[in-house]
């Protein structure tokens, strides 16, 4: 009985002195920014990091073995670490980094994500956004615009969709820099263009001639004042807008949470991303472009 005591404890004590972590594959092996991405291997529990690189990336356990890992924002072709307390592994061959090459290189997100961060408590506003740029590379893009029929915010609260925006046939919004994509938050007026309501929307829509503009983004937003949330349990919210995107233009939805309804643009923390939609490419149909964090970064 002595010795099988022994044994049993040699046993447990030597499941617990497990070694540093080791990665034996990860699948998809490529993919683009904010794609899932499945790392199995061993002794991957207790892990604390996940690294892109040298950029860490939102992580779940599913269990010792596996791991769901999101591909970070802006991140090249690399490989994969993951760090426990034990030690450091290494992916035996880099995650290929693939974004849709339709998109153009100075983009900042140039693909959808839920900030996995939910915004804090104390923030009670919010606010939709969106962008639209001309594709250089694109022949005649000097004359790509985009149609704005309407904008809308909802939120989800207590289980149920209450709508905070609604905005027809108009925005608000400035020209920020390019190159480097919104490298200062200094902008000129956004020309806008009311063309007759008569048009197959359904709606009189605003018209962003990007084109005559392509160094810069159009960065606007609801006209509406920023809304605030309603009391109650938050899941989430979505913004929609209808447009139409035209050859050369591109457009990507976005959402900001807001310290109040009233605190300015600025330093201090007023704000808060939500995340960006995936980008919306030009048809000659208007398009329902989407965003929403309700239900968090999908592992």
């Amino acid at each position: 009985m002595a010795n099988l005591a022994g044994c049993v404890l040699l046993v447990c004590t030597a499941a617990a002195q497990t070694g540093p972590p080791t990665i034996l594959a990860i699948s998809p092996t490529h993919g683009p920014e904010g794609a899932r991405v499945e790392i199995s291997g061993k002794n991957l529990a207790g892990v604390s990091k996940i690294l892109f690189g040298a950029t860490p990336a939102v992580f779940e356990a599913a269990s010792s073995h596996k791991l769901i890992a999101i591909v970070p924002h802006r991140v090249a072709s690399s490989i994969v670490t993951v760090v426990t307390p034990q030690g450091q592994g290494r992916s035996p061959f880099a995650f290929v980094v693939s974004n849709d090459p339709r998109i153009p290189d100075e983009v900042s997100y140039k693909a959808g994500y839920v900030n996995p961060e939910r915004p804090p408590a104390n923030f009670g506003s919010a606010r939709l956004w969106s962008i639209a740029i001309a594709d250089t590379r694109v022949p005649g893009h000097e004359s790509a615009q985009v149609e704005i029929a309407w904008t809308r915010l909802s939120c989800r609260v207590d289980g149920k969709e209450v709508i905070l925006n609604d905005d027809g046939g108009q925005v608000s919004g400035g020209l920020y820099a390019r190159w480097p994509w919104f490298g200062t938050d200094a902008h000129d007026p956004m020309p806008l263009e009311f063309p007759s309501p008569e048009n197959d929307s359904g709606n009189q829509a605003v018209v962003l001639r990007v084109g005559q503009r392509a160094d810069r983004v159009w960065h606007f937003w609801s006209p509406s004042p920023r809304a605030a949330l309603p009391a109650g349990k938050l899941e989430g919210c979505t913004v929609r807008a209808r447009v139409r995107i035209s050859a050369g233009a591109l457009l990507q939805m976005g959402m900001d949470y807001w310290l109040s309804s009233t605190v300015p643009y600025g330093s201090g923390g007023n704000n808060h991303e939500a995340g960006a939609s995936n980008w919306y490419f030009p048809s000659p149909r208007w398009q329902e472009a989407t965003f929403t964090d309700v239900g968090g970064p999908q592992f």
